[in-house]
């Protein structure tokens, strides 16, 4: 009978332990196992080259402060303005030759984890009367 008594006392540890474990509740293990990458952000594009807005003298309604322009515009993975919207501009009679001028604009494209990628962002350009008079 000894020897079933100290048996029995080497044993139970174990059964607690085990009934422990079958009390836990239970959690996703793919939750554990799973990692995730790590993103480094997304970095902007920004404009690396820029142009002058040519215009002609017959342009009027000139601000001496300059005029502002407004723009909404697409950068592709390649930093080219793609799409090239006017959202609003003290005068409207430069948007086209604004337009054209920012076509030839070079962005360095805006990038995600290191990757470029294309991107929606606004621009305000401020076109000055330099040379013209109004």
């Amino acid at each position: 009978m000894h020897r079933i008594l100290v048996a029995s006392a080497l044993l139970s540890p174990l059964l607690f332990t085990a009934a422990a474990v079958a009390r836990q509740t239970p959690t996703d293990s793919s939750a554990t196992t799973m990692t995730a990458p790590v993103s480094t952000g997304v970095i902007p594009a920004r404009v690396v080259e820029a142009h002058n807005v040519k215009l002609n003298s017959g342009y009027v309604h000139w601000d001496p402060a300059g005029t502002e322009v407004l723009l909404k515009l697409n950068i592709d993975q390649d930093g080219t303005a793609q799409v090239i919207q006017v959202v609003d501009s003290s005068n409207p009679a430069i948007n086209g030759p604004v337009i054209d001028a920012v076509r030839q604009f070079r962005f360095s494209p805006a990038k995600l984890d290191n990757q470029p990628i294309p991107i929606d962002m606004n621009m305000i350009l401020t076109v000055e009367p330099v040379g013209l008079q109004p």
